[in-house]
Order: C-alpha cells, then structure tokens, then sequence
C-alpha cells in the first residue's frame, strides 16, 4: 500500500518540478491554494490576483470535490509539501531523533492553528490586493524559479517545516497548513472512510501508533475526522488486515472494502478533467464593465499584444474607457485572457452607438490624459489591424 502511494507521490512530484524547471511552466495557475486567496477580488473587481489565473478555480473546484469522497487524501498523494515532509521525516530515527507522539488533547488545540493562519494570509491578501505571503510561501519557494520575489524567509519557513518532520508526524500538514483548513470542512463530510471490525481486531493499537495524523483508529468503528487523509498507514501495518480486521470503503456495509487503486484512479482522473475543463471551457481572468447593457449588444474578439497580466489588463481598460477625443460612448465591457505575446481579448459595445474601428483605434492611438496633462502611448499592437493615419501602431 505505501509503496503504491509513495510512487504515486514521486511521479507527481517529478511532474511538478519538470513542468517549472524544464517546461518553465507556472505551477501557480494549478495550486488549489490560489483560488482561494483570488476568489475575493475576483468576484468583487473582475480581476485576478497576479500571478494566478481561472485555473486556479476549477483546482480549487475539483480539489473541494474529491475531497468529498477521498477525504484529505491530497495531502498524502499529490501535496508536494507533504511529500517533501514525509520523505525527510523517514530520516529522523536514523538520527536518532525519533517521531515524538503528541498528546491528544494538546494535538487538537494545536490543529486550530491553521484556521487563524488561513485567517490571516486571507486577510492580508484581500485588503492588500496582492500574495504578500508568497515571499515567504515554502510551496512557492519549492515550485518556483526562484526569483527576485522569494526572500530568504521563503528557505526559512522551509527549513522549519522539514526540520518539524523530523520531530513529529507531519507537523504542517496536521496545524500550519492553510489548505488543509480550507479541506477540513468538507473533509469531514467524506464518502470513503477507514472501517474497523472488532471481531478481526486483535486490540494491538498498531494502527493508531503508525498513524500521521495522530487518530486514534482502533478505537473508532470508522475513521470519519476531517483530518484523515487516507494515507492507509493504519491498514498496512495491521495484522489483522487480512481478516478484514481494518479496510477502506464507503460507510457500513455499502459494498465490500474498496482497493488502494481507487485512490489513485479517482486523484488521475480529476486532474484530467480539471484540466481538460480549464482549456475547454476558459473564463476570462480580467473583466471589467460600464453602464447599463442595452437591448442587444455586440462583441469583437481581438488578439493583443501586450496584455501579460492584471496591471496591463487595467491599462486597456484605461485606453478603452478614455474621454478625450477617441472616447467610446455607451456600454462597454472588457474580457481578457492574459499571456506572453498575444492575448485573447473580448470587448461588447453598444453597436448603435460605436463601430469596431472606433475601438479598435481607442486602443493604440495615444492617450491624451487633460487631467495630468500628459500624453500616453498605447504599448498594445493588435493582430491583423494596421491603420493607416491616427498616430497608433498596428501590426
């Protein structure tokens, strides 16, 4: 059981890193994590938190899912940090250190910690606008290029939590990690569950000893916690496992116990339909709106290059709401897919009131701004339009 897990663990890790350091991909658009910090300002602005994108959505969607039926399992197949710090606690009795066993009672008031930390990165995220916990964020510092924008307390943080590995089960995993607490509600409400019989039960307490996430599994008919992460260490340290003594299923008698492959085909097919989704069915990272729209309206999908992220987002924003002498009259409403190169663009108008063209020039002509007396260029090149006169840049 735990050398399928462990497997499964490494390919995903291997997949992660391979996807930043070889492919230069941005893991951020695919952490779950991210759609919760950006889930505020983008139903409150029509914006996304920079460096994230929709993806970070149907992750989000699709974790909260899978969640209900695999509990937390997650944490123990796919999380990179709980891989990391599950490989580097093996290594503690080898130094001599040992797993130190943590009082029940004082396991669960330290397990409330990650509720006032996800509390707190929310808060901060939100008035702020912007991850001002990233430089500090060990996944980050793990998935990333290791730029200008992680600090020397991303290796800190790090450092701690494999150094707490060594202490203790999974320590981050079990009270710091904030994704776990957005988890642990849903988690509770789980389909799949650890089932104790005790006629098979020998009363050997093995199972709890060997458990991460301190449960007390032998004296619970079956495992319905929120922070059971269906790791199935308990079972496959269980002598009696064979006489059905503990085993993994859905609740009761529904059925007979389910195998380890379920896990791991239900995480696989997941991540592919959440990714299929995200490419098949693309919401818009950036959209902003203004007026009321009419009766019936118009819209035009451009290519535009220039529109990387959210600041570069607001700035065609900027060039098509203008009120100088190439100002758009009535309803607007901007889409945009930010990316390298060139980006989607979607823009409904009123079309009784502008034309295409007129947009079209709004966006690159220089910006004359009356109010700071200045006068902007536009850095925007739209694909397939180059006019002949109105001072902009086409292709």
């Amino acid at each position: 059981m735990q050398t399928t897990r462990r497997t499964f663990q490494a390919g995903f890790l291997a997949l992660t890193l391979g996807g930043v350091f070889v492919l230069a991909g941005n893991a951020e658009r695919w952490c779950p994590f991210g759609g919760v910090e950006a889930l505020h300002t983008y139903i409150s602005e029509g914006t996304m938190t920079c460096s994230l994108a929709v993806s970070n959505f149907y992750v989000l969607a699709g974790l909260l899912l899978v969640v209900l039926l695999l509990r937390r399992a997650f944490c123990s197949y796919v999380c990179p940090i709980g891989t990391l710090t599950e490989w580097f606690g093996k290594l503690g009795p080898f130094l001599g250190l040992g797993s130190a066993q943590v009082p029940q009672k004082v396991d669960r008031w330290l397990s409330l910690l990650k509720y006032g930390i996800l509390a707190l990165i929310l808060y901060v995220t939100w008035n702020a606008d912007e991850l001002l916990f990233r430089t500090a964020d060990p996944c980050y510092a793990l998935i990333s290029r290791h730029g200008e924008d992680i600090t020397i307390w991303a290796y800190v943080v790090s450092g701690a939590i494999l150094l707490g590995g060594l202490l203790t089960a999974v320590p981050f995993c079990r009270w710091l990690c904030p994704l776990a607490a957005v988890m642990s509600p849903f988690s509770r409400f789980g389909l799949m569950r650890i089932k104790h019989s005790e006629d098979a039960c020998i009363d050997c307490g093995q199972c709890s000893e060997a458990c991460p996430m301190n449960i007390p599994v032998h004296h619970k008919k079956e495992v319905k916690v929120a922070r059971c992460t269906s790791c199935m260490t308990c079972i496959s340290v269980c002598p009696a496992k064979d006489e059905g003594g503990l085993s993994w299923g859905p609740p009761g008698n529904v059925g007979r116990p389910w195998p380890q492959a379920t896990v791991v085909g239900i995480l696989l097919a997941a991540m592919i339909v959440v990714v299929s989704a995200s490419y098949a069915f693309p919401l818009p990272s950036f959209f902003k709106e203004r007026g009321a729209a009419p009766a019936v309206t118009h819209a035009m999908d451009l290519k535009i290059q220039g529109v990387t992220c959210r600041g570069s987002s607001n700035l065609l924003w900027y060039f098509l709401s203008r009120d100088d002498y190439f100002e758009i009259p009535g309803y607007l409403k901007l889409e945009t897919w930010p990316e390298p190169g060139s980006a989607r663009v979607r823009i409904f108008y009123d079309p009784e009131k502008t034309d295409p063209d007129s947009i079209k020039e709004a966006l690159i002509t220089p910006y004359h701004d009356e109010y700071q007396n200045l006068e902007r260029e536009s850095p925007f090149k739209i694909e397939g339009y180059a006019p002949w006169g109105g001072g902009g840049s086409g292709k």
